[in-house]
């Protein structure tokens, strides 16, 4: 068994070391976690171990994702020359259809290149800040009044990747449905929406249009792979959290969020996952689901393709690796340790396609309660319990709610505690993640989100946070506090939410890596966690261009909400924790 690490590097505030040493350095740390799950009766134990191209103002050298995006680029340039250019380098690259202000600047000449710009939080110092919720209703209120058919209103900085300020201090970023707005019309009302916030005493700020959508993060089962899949081999048959997950009624999969007792004394364990993966929207039944036995598998069929996928891509690499080492004239325990790597792995997927190679093998539970989704709170209420099979799924080695952050002590410190200065920084003290693995504690309450008390490189107020999803594995994001507001279209009517806006964190030196995701389609009902393991709120869904995977801004509903609601029906419910103690008060 592993045990609690604290390496000496971490006594003093590291420099941050070039990122051909820290590739080295990576080659010295060893993880190992020890978890089981257990299905009819066979238990695995787990030891787990851009590009760039010329910017030329020209359409005719921009290589367009697909047949849809090109057109679309063609009919928003025409009267936007920047439109692919302005938000280029965020996850999906939405394209702009207006943007007020100076024209952002843009490298010029046949070997020039695009300029990478990354979404970052507003300062929690700008005056913004204290008058956001006002504010943000007075603006949705005035684009409904001009007809705008807005999708979300996300307050952001941007920033040249690598840069260490931004130079656009807040921009509100307004996406819209795909070619449902003009240029004129677009500017007409950034017009307006420009004289309404100066009215109030805001200025230094800009308004970008763009196109984007608004969707649950689910995925059925023939959503293409994760282009870049982290899950270490043994992990999705596991009980550690971002549990891969199916529902077999609706054939949507997504990610197992918390676990839970029904009270403090109950043997009922629950699953807290998205309402949005168990029930569809034309479900009329009641929320009270424990007579229609609605099965939930883990993982589902997309899970399991990914992972057994995964397993041999290991067994490959392992072999390639053996005999690289011995041509090579390698030491041999290099040869060997590679050659063991592959018969561990082959031995895994033996066991995992002889005995839950079958769906109905992987059945863990059914769907106990499951309301319609609803909006009445303000946020989106979309949360579902499923209680878990005891004789099927067993948490008793499980420590409590626990991430699996995937990262070395140097690099998860650089990322979560970039700065010095930060008042819970303290090198004496800290203590890396037992096993790589991040336990939830305490419940983060609205005041906390709204203020946090993390320091950015910069000095800047943030929130630090990290999740483990179905898709995109292990990711680390931040915020601010300021709240998204989002607007969800239906036939005949809509609904506006606030959510917490989560955006991508950019750890990696550029130019070797570009704005990496926070989530995709399938991370939704993934747990977010504080660095320190306090419960942020559970992913519900994310904002994007229409024709990418890939997600800009991440929703939120915060956990304190859930929460409550939970314990509106189950009063006594509390965090499955390996001591049984309940969830301190939010």
């Amino acid at each position: 068994m592993a045990h609690r690490q604290r390496s000496s590097h971490l006594c003093s505030r590291p420099k941050r070391p070039s990122s051909s040493t820290r590739m080295k350095m990576k080659l010295f740390y060893r993880r190992s976690h020890l978890c089981h799950l257990k299905r009819n009766d066979h238990v695995i134990y787990s030891y787990s171990q851009v590009s760039f191209f010329p910017s030329l103002m020209a359409i005719s050298f921009v290589r367009a994702s697909n047949a849809h995006r090109e057109a679309d680029l063609k009919r928003l340039s025409a009267f936007y020359p920047h439109a692919a250019y302005d938000f280029y380098g965020t996850p999906s690259s939405p394209l702009c259809v207006y943007k007020s202000g100076h024209r952002w600047h843009v490298n010029t000449g046949i070997e020039a290149w695009r300029v990478i710009r990354e979404a970052r939080p507003v300062r929690c110092d700008h005056p913004i800040q204290a008058i956001w919720p006002d504010i943000g209703k007075r603006l949705y209120t005035l684009l409904d009044g001009k007809k705008v058919r807005w999708t979300s209103i996300d307050p952001v900085a941007f920033a040249d990747t690598g840069e260490k300020r931004a130079f656009c201090p807040l921009l509100l970023w307004i996406g819209v449905e795909p070619a449902s707005l003009g240029y004129e019309d677009a500017q007409t009302a950034a017009e307006a929406a420009t004289f309404l916030l100066t009215s109030l005493g805001l200025d230094g700020f800009e308004i970008g249009f763009r196109e984007s959508i608004v969707t649950r993060s689910c995925s059925s089962d023939n959503s293409s792979e994760s282009a870049d899949p982290v899950f270490k081999i043994r992990k999705p048959f596991t009980p550690i959290l971002g549990l891969p997950i199916s529902s077999t009624s609706t054939r949507l999969e997504g990610t197992g969020a918390l676990y839970l007792r029904e009270s403090e004394d109950s043997n009922r364990i629950y699953l807290l996952t998205c309402s949005h993966i168990v029930r569809l929207p034309n479900d009329t039944g009641p929320a009270n689901r424990k007579n229609l036995h609605q099965k939930v598998s883990a993982p589902g069929p997309m899970g399991y393709s990914h992972a057994i996928g995964s397993i041999e891509q290991t067994i490959k690499k392992a072999i390639i690796w053996a005999d690289a080492a011995r041509s090579n004239g390698r030491l041999d325990f290099e040869a060997d340790k590679a050659k063991q790597k592959a018969g561990l792995a082959q031995d895994l997927h033996e066991e995992v396609t002889k005995h839950w190679g079958k769906p109905e093998a992987r059945v863990i539970g059914e769907v106990v309660y499951a309301p319609p989704i609803s909006v009445n709170s303000g946020y989106t209420e979309d949360w579902a319990l499923v209680e878990l099979d005891n004789d099927k799924f067993d948490l008793t080695p499980v420590k409590g709610n626990q991430v699996y952050i995937d990262k070395d002590p140097l690099d998860y410190v650089e990322m979560m505690y970039p700065n010095s200065n930060d008042k819970e920084w303290d090198s004496e003290t800290f203590v890396y993640p037992e096993n790589g693995l991040l336990r939830a504690s305490t419940v983060l309450s609205a005041d906390e989100i709204r203020r946090p008390q993390h320091l950015d490189e910069n000095g800047d107020n943030c929130l630090f946070v990290t999740k483990n999803g179905l898709v995109t594995g292990t990711t680390f994001g931040c915020s601010t506090g300021m709240e998204s507001i989002v607007r969800n279209h239906y036939e005949g009517f809509s609904t506006t939410t606030n959510e917490i806006a989560i955006l991508p964190y950019n750890y990696d030196d550029p130019p070797f890596s570009s704005c990496p995701m926070f989530s995709a389609p399938g991370d939704s009902g993934s747990i977010v966690l504080a660095r320190d393991g306090r419960i942020v709120g559970m992913i519900t869904g994310g904002a994007a261009s229409g024709s990418a995977a890939s997600t800009d801004v991440t929703y939120l509903t915060p956990f304190w909400l859930i929460l409550e609601q939970i314990r509106n029906v189950f009063p006594d419910c509390c965090l499955y924790k390996a001591a049984n103690t309940t969830v301190p008060p939010s």
